[in-house]
């Protein structure tokens, strides 16, 4: 029963935060207003900025930030104990990785829906934009270079998932084109298409479907790469209402209902115990089976600071600033809704984390397969998957310990040991799917605002006489307004291609396949390179993290509004991520110096070194900032928008 509680608990308590903490915020501190314009509505192009629906802004938002990030983040922390990893969870999701996300939604849909990066530059200083960026640039391409290979790995290790995500895209894509042409609710379509994945599911491992995922397992981590960065490509630069926003939709239905079928199976776990080894035998009991604290694993770094850039994504994470202020806040229909989207998400992922966390601490004890062909139960089923720091950490291992830990609660409620596997691999390869397409499509943003920084202006007489023509939506447009400039980056220059999106996504999806076209180490295959970068991931997204809250102080300090509630998370996240990478990098027999791992020594310092740059340069900004704005953009115009039919938002 104390799994049940803990669930059940957490539960309630993120229900009552989102409607006290989160709702204080709103209304007190940011201030939401339903009549405000909005940049979906006031700069709609039918293309990025398109006024959407909170309920499917939420399905995309979700799925987007969420990835495998809180799946193998927890995943690996219970190697520390239970309660650390549970602790971290829950407050942190509420008090700083809400608090990050809905900040920087609203920030940015104040800044006519431009990104973190971009309003560094003015809330703080013009050089932190620059700095700012670069760094957005190179934990994006980790992000692009690794998440091709936890797809690839997941198909490997769970074949019948592969056809369900296949199939997502097609459906999605007739969806949407039908939905932006017909008008009608995307519930129904969604729901036919839920079903039609779940039955490709069900016959995943059989007949013509199962030889189907048996041979393209069989394809080698390079070409799902490969595969897998050209569908990114594709998602990247098509309109958002195409394939994004009804394929993320049909994923938070299908990621919402497993949730569902998990906290079923817990419930029905924790009351009457698991699935019995056979039929007949007894049940046995759901109970935590892990410690609730382990202070030294072995191989294992230090729990302080490690603990808390293990767990990023189910606590706080900084690629969910890129996914508020790069996607999210230029679909945001109404200004209310940014709680919904940008706190709620984060705690529903909170939740998401929470069960991880029981299905690696409890559901594993309920039963998994031994090495020598029969089963594992309690204490002995948690040992084998986390007895050393080397095995929890490896990929299969953060995978396979929640789906196995998961899929126990589904055969509690009496879905066949396959077909909840299965469910579980779709459930994880998803997530990773739509973190993987987003991060493309804001990778795409991040190298065309850099490109137009370095892009060479000429003027207008000199690009006439080249048959260069401005236009609203192309080079020659002002960054702040959209309007036409009155000079126009030069056509011939390698920069300016790189403002346009084909070229900025071409160049994305290049650099992230030739990170993961190299070995990932000694005996790995071509395919594996993204494992060499594996190592900064975690600490530079939470120093992401840090830093996007800085911004968010910025521009509250230039208002007048209280700071307390940012400025506190904001050194907390600067403070820990910072120390973690510079163990990582000098401290001990196993640094990236001493093993003479150069590329990340080289990566790791100059994250470094971009990062202490930009925390000088808002020292020296904020005794001068307190109450003055920084240079504002052209208002946008007022509109008269209300969804559904003429009611309010």
């Amino acid at each position: 029963m104390e799994t049940l509680a803990i669930a059940l608990g957490a539960l309630v308590l993120y229900l009552i935060a989102y409607h006290t903490y989160g709702k204080w915020l709103a209304r007190k501190i940011f201030k939401l207003d339903p009549d405000a314009a909005v940049p979906s509505v006031a700069l709609n192009d039918d293309r990025d900025y398109v006024p959407t629906k909170k309920s499917i802004i939420f399905g995309h938002h979700f799925t987007s930030i969420a990835g495998t990030g809180p799946i193998v983040g927890p995943a690996v922390a219970v190697i520390w104990g239970w309660v650390p990893a549970l602790l971290w969870v829950l407050f942190g999701s509420i008090l700083i990785g809400a608090v990050h996300d809905f900040g920087s939604l609203v920030v940015s849909m104040r800044n006519r829906g431009q990104t973190v990066g971009d309003i560094a530059g003015r809330v703080l200083t013009k050089r932190t934009r620059l700095l700012f960026l670069l760094i957005l640039f190179m934990a994006l391409t980790i992000v692009l270079a690794i998440f091709g290979l936890v797809i690839a790995a997941v198909f490997k290790l769970y074949p019948a998932s592969i056809f369900p995500c296949l199939v997502q895209i097609p459906l999605a894509v007739f969806i949407g084109v039908y939905l932006h042409r017909k008008g009608i609710n995307i519930l129904i379509p969604s729901l036919f298409a839920l079903a039609l994945m779940y039955v490709t599911v069900y016959f995943g491992n059989v007949g013509i479907l199962g030889d189907f995922n048996g041979a393209l397992a069989e394809w080698s981590t390079m070409t799902w790469v490969v595969v897998l960065l050209l569908y990114s490509y594709i998602a990247s630069v098509l309109p958002v209402w195409t394939l994004l926003q009804p394929r993320d939709y049909i994923n938070s239905l299908q990621l919402l209902s497993a949730l569902a079928l998990v906290v079923i199976g817990l419930l029905v776990a924790g009351m009457i115990g698991g699935a019995p080894e056979v039929s007949g035998a007894e049940r046995p009991p759901l109970e935590i089976v892990a410690p609730a604290f382990r202070a030294a694993p072995e191989g294992a770094p230090l729990i302080f600071p490690f603990l808390f850039i293990t767990i990023a994504c189910g606590a706080i994470s900084g690629f969910h600033c890129l996914v508020s202020s790069g996607t999210s806040s230029k679909q945001i229909r109404c200004e209310t809704d940014a709680q919904f989207v940008g706190y709620g998400s984060m705690l529903t992922e909170g939740f998401l984390a929470v069960l991880v966390i029981l299905a690696c601490v409890a559901g594993l004890g309920l039963g998994i397969a031994g090495t020598d062909g029969g089963n594992l139960f309690g204490a002995a089923a948690y040992e084998a998957r986390y007895a050393s720091w080397g095995g929890a950490n490896s990929l299969g291992a953060k995978v396979g310990a929640f789906v196995e830990g998961s899929a126990n609660f589904l055969k509690a409620i009496g879905i066949a040991p396959g077909f909840a596997i299965a469910l579980m691999g779709v459930f994880v390869a998803s997530f990773a799917a739509t973190t993987l397409d987003t991060a493309c499509r804001l990778q795409r943003y991040v190298v065309q605002e850099l490109a137009s920084t370095f892009a060479p202006r000429v003027s207008p007489t000199a690009l006439a006489s080249e048959a260069y023509e401005f236009d609203d939506n192309r080079k020659g447009a002002d960054p702040k307004t959209g309007a036409a400039a009155d000079r126009g980056a030069h056509p011939w220059n390698p920069f300016t291609w790189l403002t346009n999106k084909h070229g900025a996504t071409i160049f994305a999806v290049i650099l992230a396949a030739g990170i993961a076209s190299l070995p990932g180490g000694e005996g790995k295959a071509a395919g594996t390179g993204g494992l060499l970068l594996w190592p900064l991931f975690g600490a530079t997204n939470q120093l992401l993290a840090g830093l996007a809250f800085l911004v968010i102080t910025f521009w509250m300090w230039r208002r007048k509004l209280p700071v307390w509630f940012v400025a506190i998370p904001m050194l907390f996240m600067l403070l820990l991520p910072g120390v973690a990478m510079a163990m990582q990098i000098f401290r001990g027999e196993g640094s990236f110096l001493a093993t003479g791992n150069w590329l990340l020594v080289g990566i790791g310092i100059g994250t470094m070194v971009l990062q202490i740059w930009m925390i000088i340069e808002a020292i020296l900004a904020w005794p001068k900032a307190k109450g003055v704005l920084e240079e504002q953009l052209e208002p946008l115009p007022a509109s008269s928008f209300q969804p559904e039919g003429g009611r309010s938002c």
